[in-house]
C-alpha cells in the first residue's frame, strides 16, 4: 500500500484532521470518492481478526479484576495458566483505542508463556473503553497524563503483592501504551522489565530514574517516534541503563497489531514477539 496513504491515515487517526478532510484527501490520492471508500476497510482496525487465543482457552483462567488507582478503581482483564501459582507478573498496556479484543488476546498470549497478566483499561476513570474505536481515541486524549501513569504504577504494586505472584513485574506496551511503558520505567522503581513497542520516549533528564531493564522495539518507517531515539539512547548510555534496542526496517508504526491489515508486518511482529518472550523469561524468571 502506498506510504502516502498510510501516512495520511495515521494523521487522521492522530487527530490532525477531521474524517471529512481525511476522506477528501484520500480520494485525491486514490482517484475519487468511490475508490477511497473501497480502500477504507483495509485501513480501519479490524478487531474481528483478533483472537489467536480464545478467552475460553482451557489452558487459561481469564476474567476481569479491579485494583485501586490514584483516584478510583481501575478495571483490567486478567489471564494466567490454569492451576498455576507463583508466576511473574506482566502488565499489558493498550494502544490509544483502549482495552479492546486485540489487547486482551495479547494478554492471553503472554499468559500462556507462564505469567500472571493484567491488561488495565486506562479509560476506567471515564467509564471504560467504548465499542467505537474513534470514541476511545478521543477519550484517551482527555486523560490526565500524570494520573494515568500513576494508575499503571499502581498496577505494579498490585501484581508485586498478588498472592499468586513471585513479586517480579514487567510491562509490555504498544503505541500509546509504549509511551506509557517508558513512563512506568521512570516512575515505578519496583518494575523489573519494560518492553515498549514504538513508544514515545521519556525526557532525557528522567532517564537516570529508570531501574528496570528495557527492550525497545522501533519501526524503521516511523519517523515521528524515531525522532526521539537518539536522545533517548544517549541518556540511557550515560545513565548506564540496561537496555536493548531493535529497529525493524521496512515496518511501519503499529507493525505488531495483527488486527490492522494496513500496518501489520508479519516478519517484524514475529521477531519482536520472540525477543519479547525471551527477554521476559530472562528478566522475570531468573
Amino acid at each position: 500500500m502506498d506510504g502516502k496513504i498510510i501516512d495520511l491515515y495515521d494523521a487522521y487517526r492522530g487527530g490532525v484532521m477531521t474524517r471529512r478532510v481525511f476522506l477528501g484527501r484520500l480520494g485525491m490520492l486514490t482517484g475519487g470518492a468511490a475508490a477511497a471508500m473501497g480502500l477504507l476497510p483495509l485501513l480501519e482496525h479490524r478487531h474481528a481478526y483478533a483472537g489467536m487465543i480464545p478467552m475460553d482457552d482451557p489452558r487459561l483462567e481469564t476474567g476481569y479484576i479491579t485494583y485501586p488507582g490514584e483516584k478510583g478503581d481501575i478495571r483490567a482483564g486478567t489471564a494466567r495458566l490454569r492451576g498455576r501459582e507463583n508466576l511473574p507478573g506482566v502488565i499489558v498496556i493498550h494502544e490509544n483505542r483502549g482495552l479492546n479484543a486485540h489487547i486482551e488476546d495479547v494478554a492471553r498470549r503472554i499468559a500462556l508463556a507462564g505469567y500472571l497478566v493484567i491488561a488495565p483499561d486506562a479509560l476506567s476513570p471515564l467509564g471504560g473503553t467504548p465499542g467505537d474505536p474513534d470514541e476511545a481515541r478521543s477519550k484517551i486524549r482527555q486523560l490526565d497524563g500524570k494520573t494515568t501513569t500513576n494508575n499503571y504504577v499502581a498496577a505494579v504494586a498490585y501484581l508485586k503483592t498478588h498472592p499468586q505472584s513471585t513479586g517480579k513485574v514487567g510491562c509490555v506496551g504498544f503505541c500509546w501504551g509504549g509511551g506509557v511503558a517508558n513512563q512506568m520505567a521512570v516512575h515505578a522503581p519496583d518494575l523489573t522489565a519494560a518492553v515498549p513497542f514504538y513508544g514515545s520516549q521519556p525526557a532525557s533528564e528522567d532517564v537516570p530514574r529508570i531501574r528496570a531493564s528495557l527492550l525497545l522495539h522501533y519501526a524503521g518507517l516511523d519517523d515521528r517516534i524515531n525522532k526521539g531515539i537518539a536522545a533517548y539512547e544517549r541518556a540511557l548510555k550515560k545513565a548506564s541503563i540496561d537496555y536493548r534496542m531493535y529497529m525493524y526496517e521496512g515496518a511501519k508504526h503499529a507493525f505488531f497489531n495483527d488486527t490492522n491489515a494496513s500496518r501489520y508486518h508479519r516478519e517484524a511482529a514475529q521477531r519482536a514477539w520472540q525477543r519479547t518472550i525471551l527477554f521476559l523469561k530472562e528478566k522475570l524468571k531468573t
